[in-house]
């Protein structure tokens, strides 16, 4: 039977070696399973081309406006598919980056729009807008009135009397009015009041150029849910559901205007100006609220998307735009590896020189840590839980590598320290580790609490290169206990790699001092 102590050293060296084992079945497991899956680190703007969007509030906001407008905007781009966007304050400024897009035009349009959705009573149809002739005399072409009428005359009013047809009958049911002639010397309105009588175009297609509309009965507050779907007709429609609130007002305001039309707006536009329950002679109560018109599917799924996620409370201003090619892209990611990678064999090529077998120590780690950073990036790109991996995130990654140097180093030279004593390989391994493990904690921590200071306080891209200095930093924590550390050791135990010539540890550590292992 072994003594005691050689089973306790069997021991020690199968937990060492598991060590190693399970960091690289971890890494390069992870790394597979990363590829295999078609999973890579989510591109930030600067790398992936794009866009960059600041808006501006165009009255004074209160803090608690901009916040609710960041997660109204959070949530349209996250809903249009686009992963990796980042939606964010400065000042008093909103800061919108869309990273990998294509149709620039078509996200900035459904992000940007304020989707003030009104429910009003139309008044009546009315023409495009023809500016009246001017009087004879007048140098002026035209005339524009300066109040707009809040009503319509009898023959031109969305009234009861004047519903053609038989309510209730199902079919031929509509207006005779048609649109009110003297309309047609007003302006559109420009600034769209909620409590004001309004004069708005309809969306393109639809029965009437535009709509004479009382002041809103209701807006899109009542809404819960919307979602675009397509009738067996192939016609494309709005299902909406509403607040249990909301639907006790929406059949208070459709008892009031049963049989009249109610215009819906969304941002100054009559989507859909439909008759209340023209199919029904007696009044019912809808248990949900459907929206119709001449809708595209791009139409409707806009539309549901703008009232899934509420109205912005403020108005906003596009001030600047900043586009990225992906050309541009990618030629800054090419660059930034460039520099990285040549930067890393420079540092490579030292250590081994310098310190021999123990350098080659370091080419593992680092090929190892690069397996499970690219593991990590990746899957953390599927999560909101990253900022997306831009330049500043390449950065932080590139200083980070050398802190992880330091700590090679730190181990290394207190080695060397032991080596001058007269200690061997073998017992400096273990002695010098403890030691030296002090400091490099020490100095991770320090490293760590900078870049998570940097986090809480900094915007933009510097977040960014703090989230990835503190993800490297914690991966060099990780790596130093369990991969290098167990690793040495093995390698000074072993008399062969330990006295090889001219790579031996013994080599690296002693140098020329003659001290022997």
């Amino acid at each position: 039977m072994s003594p005691p102590s050689s089973r306790a050293q069997a021991r020690r060296h199968q937990s060492l070696l598991l060590s190693v084992v399970l960091v690289l079945a971890v890494a390069f497991g992870s790394l597979a399973a990363t590829l295999a899956g078609g999973w890579k680190p989510l591109l930030g703007l600067d790398l992936a081309g794009g866009f960059s969007v600041v808006y501006q509030p165009v009255q004074k906001a209160s803090a608690s406006d901009l916040s609710e407008t960041v997660t109204i905007l959070t949530n349209r781009v996250n809903g249009l598919g686009v992963s990796g966007a980042t939606v964010g304050t400065q000042g008093n400024e909103i800061v919108v980056s869309v990273p990998g897009v294509k149709n620039s035009q078509q996200v900035l349009k459904t992000i940007g729009q304020v989707a003030q959705l009104y429910f009003r009573p139309a008044l009546c149809y009315a023409p495009p807008y023809s500016p009246a002739a001017a009087k004879k005399g007048s140098t002026t072409t035209s005339t524009v009135p300066k109040a707009l009428p809040t009503s319509c005359k009898a023959p031109y009013q969305l009234v009861t009397s004047n519903l053609k047809g038989t309510a209730g009958s199902g079919t031929g049911v509509g207006y005779t009015g048609t649109p009110t002639p003297t309309l047609a010397q007003y302006r559109s309105t420009k600034v769209d009041s909620p409590t004001a009588t309004v004069l708005l175009p309809g969306l393109p297609g639809t029965s009437s150029d535009r709509y004479l509309l009382g002041p809103k009965e209701l807006d899109g507050h009542i809404v819960k849910k919307a979602i675009a779907v397509q009738t067996s007709l192939g016609q494309w429609v709005v299902q909406m559901t509403l607040t249990s609130q909301g639907l006790s007002q929406w059949n208070s305001m459709a008892k009031q205007y049963f049989h009249e039309v109610i215009g819906i707006e969304l941002d100054g536009v009559v989507q859909s100006a439909p008759i209340t329950e023209p199919n029904t002679s007696t009044f019912k109560t809808f248990s949900n609220v459907q929206i119709s018109g001449h809708l595209t599917q791009q139409d409707a799924q806009n539309l549901a998307l703008a009232l899934n996620y509420g109205s912005l409370p403020i108005r906003l201003k596009e001030l600047t735009l900043q586009t990225v090619s992906p050309t541009l892209g990618s030629s800054s990611l090419k660059a930034g590896l460039g520099a990285g990678i040549a930067g890393l064999l420079l540092v490579l090529l030292y250590t081994i020189f310098y310190y021999r077998l123990l350098g080659v120590v370091v080419l593992s780690g680092l090929v190892v840590t690069a397996a499970l950073l690219w593991s990590l990036i990746s899957a953390l790109g599927h999560t909101t839980l990253a900022p997306s991996f831009d330049l500043a995130g390449v950065t932080g990654i590139i200083v980070s590598i050398g802190i992880t140097v330091d700590s090679y180093i730190v181990y290394f030279e207190r080695l060397k320290d032991e080596t001058r004593s007269g200690r061997t390989v073998r017992t400096s391994v273990d002695r010098g580790f403890r030691s030296a493990w002090r400091t490099v904690l020490a100095a991770d921590l320090v490293s760590l609490a900078a870049a998570v200071v940097l986090y809480l306080v900094a915007v933009g891209e510097v977040k960014g290169f703090a989230f990835f200095l503190g993800l490297s930093t914690l991966m060099d924590v990780f790596m130093t206990y369990f991969f290098t550390r167990p690793l040495v050791i093995l390698l000074g135990r072993n008399e062969r790699l330990a006295q090889a010539r001219g790579i031996g540890m013994a080599r690296g550590l002693a140098m020329d001092s003659g001290v022997e292992a």
